[in-house]
């Protein structure tokens, strides 16, 4: 359990941890028999112990059970933080009118953002496979306990050789492996909760999380190989290389829509909250279009002719993020389809960009050149550029082979002008990338995956 920070003990402060609204304990014990774990604990027992931890500890001890939760969001414990927060001079009045789970949110998101931009972290890194490439991940984000508790904990990857491989972030342990059918490249996929789809030349492919797969009749001849393609259900947008957009209802298996959006080809795509499909294209374009009406809705101009490589859209912030083959991000307000800003944050290709849900500071940016960069949302700045040292610092066997655990390294700010000198064995060049709460995964050309996990910088004192 996390030290226990002196501004939230009685200790230090005069006060007395209340007492919990809750006493269901009686009929805990007679379902856990004799106490000895810490769910078998009684809410008198546990509201004195939440009330020694800091902020960021309580938003992780919601998490673990209803019960704990309950706790959390009680009366008494509630009113016991306002208390604190009253004293604490650095606190505004308006904290103390959210409620506890509001608090905690905004101070996990500040640690969450302190820990990208300043903290100190290490690299764990492991081989994805022997023989072939990484091309793509990212991290499950799923309703409910059960898919929170397994799938929000892994990455997908695709492999050369036919393979698409779900890994547990916690344990370095292959969970799930699909295969792809033979002689046919595996393009782009999509997932949810409970199935996998994927683009395969120019057939759709769905893998069921229970293990069963199915392909779509074959489409070519028809048209192109689809170069990209996004999946929400019951319905996958694919798009290919004449600029155009296809929509395929996953239950009847046949091309609803056909949406022409670009004069060039189709590089990548994004949906939002509301359906619109947001495409981005060779040309350094970028169309919005209402598949309900076939109609463009915007189009959003860059000053990069050579296209458009990323795209990144997330609906709590309305903001649209875009990466680009020399090197530019840019963003855009969804709302008003204006641009915000734009920098060239690497000289080369921007492979991928992302932040995490519910985050509305920092940006995650990784590209052919192999650093990985954190940029002020609001304004496109590089607040912080990372490597991973050469010097090895541990070895750890897991189920699925040798992780190597190394140190990061954060660059001065003229690294842009000066990344020459960097070796290139520290910075491969990062294929794809996913933020989880102080922690991002990346793919590289080496066949390695990496997981940076980031420290807190101080601790809050909310």
């Amino acid at each position: 359990m996390t030290k226990p920070q002196p501004i939230f003990t009685a200790a230090a402060t005069g006060n007395t941890p209340p007492t919990p609204a809750i006493t269901s304990t009686d009929q805990r014990r007679k379902r856990c028999g004799t106490p000895t774990t810490s769910l078998s604990l009684d809410g008198d027992i546990l509201c004195i112990i939440f009330a020694f931890l800091n902020m960021f500890d309580l938003v992780r001890c919601s998490l673990v059970c209803k019960f704990w939760n309950a706790i959390l969001e009680s009366r008494s414990l509630r009113e016991f933080y306002e208390k604190k927060l009253l004293k604490d001079s650095s606190s505004s009045s308006e904290s103390t009118k959210k409620s506890l789970s509001v608090v905690l949110r905004e101070v996990a998101m500040e640690q969450h953002r302190l820990a990208l931009q300043c903290g100190a972290f290490h690299v764990d890194q492991w081989k994805g496979h022997s023989t072939a490439h990484l091309f793509w991940l990212n991290i499950e984000k799923t309703n409910g306990s059960k898919g929170q508790k397994h799938i929000a904990k892994d990455l997908k990857h695709f492999l050369a050789d036919h393979v698409i491989r779900v890994w547990s972030l916690d344990r370095y342990k292959c969970e799930e492996e699909y295969s792809v059918p033979d002689t046919l490249p595996l393009v782009d996929f999509d997932f949810d909760e409970s199935k996998i789809v994927g683009l395969i030349g120019s057939r759709l492919c769905i893998w069921r999380r229970n293990g069963k797969r199915s392909v779509f009749p074959s489409l070519e001849g028809k048209f192109i190989t689809g170069s990209c393609m996004r999946y929400f259900d019951p319905e996958a947008m694919v798009g290919f290389d004449d600029g155009a957009v296809r929509v395929f209802d996953m239950y009847s298996r046949r091309c609803s829509q056909i949406i022409r959006m670009h004069s060039a080809p189709i590089t990548c795509l994004c949906l939002s909250e509301d359906q619109l499909i947001v495409s981005g294209s060779a040309s350094g374009n970028i169309t919005i279009s209402d598949p309900s009406s076939v109609q463009k809705v915007a189009r959003l101009g860059s000053s990069d002719f050579r296209g458009i490589k990323t795209l990144c859209l997330k609906p709590s912030s309305q903001l649209l993020f875009a990466g680009s083959a020399v090197g530019y991000t840019y963003c855009w307000d969804m709302r008003t389809r204006r641009l915000l800003w734009e920098k060239r944050v690497s000289p080369n290709v921007v492979y991928s960009l992302q932040h995490m849900q519910n985050d509305k500071s920092t940006l995650a940016v990784g590209g052919i050149d192999g650093i990985l960069r954190f940029v002020n949302q609001n304004d496109g700045n590089i607040v912080s550029s990372c490597i991973m040292e050469d010097k090895l610092w541990a070895t750890y066997q897991s189920h699925s082979g040798s992780i190597r655990r190394k140190k990061g390294k954060r660059l001065p700010e003229d690294t842009y002008i000066n990344i020459d000198v960097i070796p290139k064995n520290s910075r491969p060049s990062i294929t794809c990338l996913a933020v989880g709460m102080k922690k991002i995964v990346t793919t590289h050309n080496a066949r390695d995956i990496r997981l940076w996990k980031l420290k807190d910088k101080n601790i809050c004192t909310l």
